[in-house]
């Protein structure tokens, strides 16, 4: 992926953009997309004004003014997610994409939304963290009937607060989700906020996960947590877009969770402040600094930080097999194993035979081992001084002096200034390593020592 241009899936969301005037007394236009990069903010054309988000790799949907109320189209259908270059998966998602375009409206905004079900089975949208009448909840069987295939239901009322939110489906939940079907919500605070900082940034992305059988193209579905595919908007790494700001800018992080499993977002270089979470604005008085905080299934948290320090900075997910891709999850341990005399016997049968794992999996970044097509590979990822060994929920933070005030084009590499890296020491080396243990384990004086319960007759 050439992310210098990573912007240019925006010409066709913007060009899906026109309603015609047949459209305008009937339902609004589904605008679609077909690009997984991320799309340039979307400036409000018609309604109250705000400083709209920008996606990772994703993109938000416009709308159409009817009478003073907001109105969008999402459509519930399956898709071909391109989730890294040569890795497309088949998911069920909205207008094209999984997730579906951020909404993005103005506390006090009316919103009528239509969804539209293009799906095998029927559908509901929830509009997870909203104040709003009952029956517009999403809930399939409790609120409302299901929205069967082929059909339109209508949800309409008033964003009442700011904050970050979520949609997803609220049938069939456990495969729909695990398709891809969710979407963020945005409702900006209408004038100045006390809680709420004006920001030269505002990203915005979902936390999601699949589980894909190298060499697929559709996830399993009744997969609980072991997913092998860590995303942020279906999405992974080296594919997801860098987050660029200018020096000394404020910048806001949105993160919604759609996963089945917490995920400890983590930066480096920089601390920042939780302003938000599904509740609404954090009160100044109850923010400290951080550089790392967790996210649990089904929260949202906004984060806040000061870009000030220039360089390429990592922000990923801490658990580190999040950090990966697939294949590695139920590999064995072999950290130490000796394979001298086994590699040539086992060659005889498996002539492609690869030793793996020996002295750690790091090789794993730079090898070019052969993988089953449409597969997306355990490490990967080249940085300017060699493989990076990553994959799934990380990318980068670029902060840059000369970044232009409103660019979110990629700078590229960071240019190290001289004296700030570090170095290999050219000194004596160090004192050689003590000799391996001899000794068998447990044997040393003073060493624990333990009874098996029964042997004693005691049960426990």
């Amino acid at each position: 992926m050439n992310r210098r241009n990573f912007f240019s899936g925006a010409a066709t969301a913007v060009a899906a953009a026109s309603v015609s005037r047949v459209a305008l007394a009937a339902l609004p236009e589904p605008a679609m997309q077909s690009s997984a990069d991320t799309a340039p903010p979307l400036h409000p054309p018609t309604g109250r004004p705000y400083n709209p988000v920008v996606t990772l790799n994703g993109w938000t949907a416009p709308w159409r003014m009817n009478a003073g109320v907001k109105e969008f189209h999402l459509v519930a259908e399956p898709v071909v997610r391109e989730v890294a270059p040569g890795f497309m998966v088949n998911m069920w998602g909205y207008n094209g994409q999984s997730p579906g375009p951020t909404i993005e409206v103005v506390e006090g905004d009316r919103v009528r939304i239509f969804v539209t079900n293009r799906l095998p089975e029927h559908t509901t949208i929830h509009w997870h963290g909203q104040r709003l009448p009952n029956g517009m909840d999403g809930v399939g069987g409790l609120t409302q009937p299901a929205i069967q295939p082929g059909k339109t239901f209508v949800y309409e009322f008033v964003a009442r607060r700011p904050g970050t939110f979520m949609y997803h489906p609220h049938a069939d939940e456990m495969v729909q989700m695990a398709m891809g079907m969710m979407g963020l919500w945005i409702t900006h605070p209408k004038g100045s906020h006390p809680q709420i900082a004006k920001v030269q940034r505002d990203y915005a992305f979902l936390l999601n996960a699949f589980d894909v059988e190298p060499g697929s193209m559709t996830p399993k579905v009744n997969t609980m947590l072991d997913h092998n595919i860590w995303c942020w908007n279906s999405r992974v790494f080296p594919s997801i877009s860098p987050l660029v700001a200018r020096q000394g800018e404020r910048v806001r992080i949105r993160v919604g969770n759609l996963t089945m499993t917490n995920h400890p977002i983590h930066m480096h270089g920089h601390e920042f402040e939780v302003t938000g979470t599904d509740g609404g604005p954090v009160p100044h008085s109850a923010r400290w600094p951080e550089v790392t905080t967790d996210i649990a299934v089904g929260q949202m948290r906004q984060v806040e930080f000061i870009a000030d320090e220039p360089g390429d900075w990592a922000l990923h997910c801490h658990k580190s097999h999040h950090t990966m891709g697939a294949m590695g999850h139920s590999v064995p341990s072999m950290i130490g194993v000796d394979h001298r005399g086994l590699v040539g016997k086992i060659q005889k049968i498996v002539p492609d035979y690869m030793v793996m794992g020996e002295r750690g999996m790091a090789d794993m970044g730079a090898m070019e081992m052969p993988l089953p097509d449409n597969t997306f590979p355990m490490m990967t990822g080249t940085g300017p001084f060699g493989p990076l060994e990553m994959g799934g929920m990380f990318t980068t933070l670029k902060v840059r002096a000369d970044q232009p005030a409103g660019s979110y084009i990629d700078p590229g590499a960071f240019k190290q200034p001289t004296g700030t890296q570090a170095f290999e020491w050219q000194g004596a080396p160090a004192s050689t390593p003590r000799p391996a243990r001899t000794d068998i384990p447990g044997t040393a004086p003073a060493a624990a020592s333990a009874r098996k319960p029964a042997a004693s007759g005691h049960q426990h």
